[in-house]
């Protein structure tokens, strides 16, 4: 598993590193999302966690879910566009359990729209390093710590 500063980063998921999310594929055509480690290390203690609805269609670049903690509240932001299908209720009811395992602990689960032409342009986590340790020195992100 990839770490960087101190973040880890499971190299069997894909990487909106821009984003700061992850994607799982589902094997039924769907895709889970997600916020990495360095999202919430940023974002600290999150203390409110509030996803559009479940049939709500997304536009690619677009908000899943806003996400709040003492520090910074903001969009998560997801490059593939389609209808939510699911929504982590646990994380709604308590949403420092991303601060906890994000990787556990997704938000949305997607049916992409055009999943193959978005997938392409996502980094796989055996190569999420390299680009990831280029995001944190341009935003001056010391890392996840310990």
């Amino acid at each position: 598993m990839p770490n960087v500063r101190g973040c880890n980063l499971p190299d069997d998921l894909l990487y909106d590193v821009e984003n700061h999310i992850w994607i799982k594929e589902e094997g039924d055509g769907n895709i889970k999302l997600g916020m990495t480690a360095v999202a919430t290390a940023l974002a600290g203690e999150l203390v409110a966690f509030t996803p559009k609805k479940v049939g709500k269609e997304i536009k690619p670049g677009k908000s899943c879910a806003i996400v709040e903690s003492g520090k910074w509240v903001g969009p998560a932001k997801t490059m593939a566009g389609g209808e939510i299908v699911a929504v982590n209720e646990a994380l709604v009811a308590q949403p420092n359990l991303a601060n906890a395992d994000p990787y556990a602990n997704w938000m949305v689960i997607l049916a992409p729209d055009d999943w193959d032409g978005v997938k392409g342009q996502l980094t796989p986590g055996s190569e999420v390093a390299g680009p990831y340790e280029a995001k944190m020195a341009a935003d001056g992100f010391e890392g996840c710590g310990g």
